[in-house]
């Protein structure tokens, strides 16, 4: 699947840079298209090296990862691929999870995030990074958004071992989610609203 997105278009759009990739990482744009603001996340430009051994490799990698996840309603829909290089998602903002949300979020929250970490992992995704901050977004309406599947893996959903695959792979995952429980939820270890400022937006 494509994206109709030229490299031109890419290059001279006026995009908002949302992470600049390090070394061996993408860069992370907002662009705006004639079908609204859409997530690129491109590996062009880093080196010849990164570009040509891994960066082809792990956008494949992620893309697939997202097409497990397709019709998820906490995961941002794959638009399709730009090139070899560089995959578009719908546009989702929120604000990332932080400590400074403790006593702000909606009822049931982190029990929300819970049930769309099971069902994720029941469509054959492990995420494995669900402890960064940037990774769990609280939407408008106040539901969980998961994005950044760099780090995800591909479990079995058919077969004898694909129960005990994801279940001893989304322990990684459900250890998280009990981490910002313990973080976010009035009495928890670590919650109890402080005063500080609320988490930034982040758009995904």
């Amino acid at each position: 699947m494509s994206f109709d997105l030229s490299r031109a278009e890419l290059a001279n759009g006026a995009n908002v840079v949302l992470n600049r990739g390090r070394a061996r990482n993408p860069d992370v744009l907002l662009v705006r298209t004639e079908r609204g603001p859409v997530v690129v996340k491109d590996f062009a430009p880093r080196g010849w090296w990164v570009r040509t051994l891994l960066g082809r490799w792990l956008t494949g990698r992620e893309v697939r990862a997202y097409r497990r996840l397709a019709g998820h309603p906490s995961v941002p829909r794959l638009l399709g691929r730009v090139d070899a290089l560089a995959f578009a998602v719908e546009y989702r903002p929120g604000r990332r999870m932080s400590r400074r949300l403790a006593g702000d979020l909606p009822a049931g929250f982190v029990d929300r995030l819970a049930v769309a970490v099971g069902e994720m992992h029941a469509r054959g995704v492990v995420h494995l990074d669900l402890r960064h901050r940037s990774n769990v977004l609280v939407d408008a309406s106040g539901e969980p958004v998961l994005i950044d599947f760099a780090s995800a893996i591909r479990v079995p959903t058919r077969g004898p071992f694909a129960r005990l695959a994801r279940r001893a792979l989304g322990r990684f995952d459900r250890v998280a989610v009990e981490k910002w429980r313990q973080r976010v939820e009035p009495g928890g270890i670590e919650g109890a609203s402080s005063g500080a400022p609320r988490g930034a937006s982040r758009p995904t």
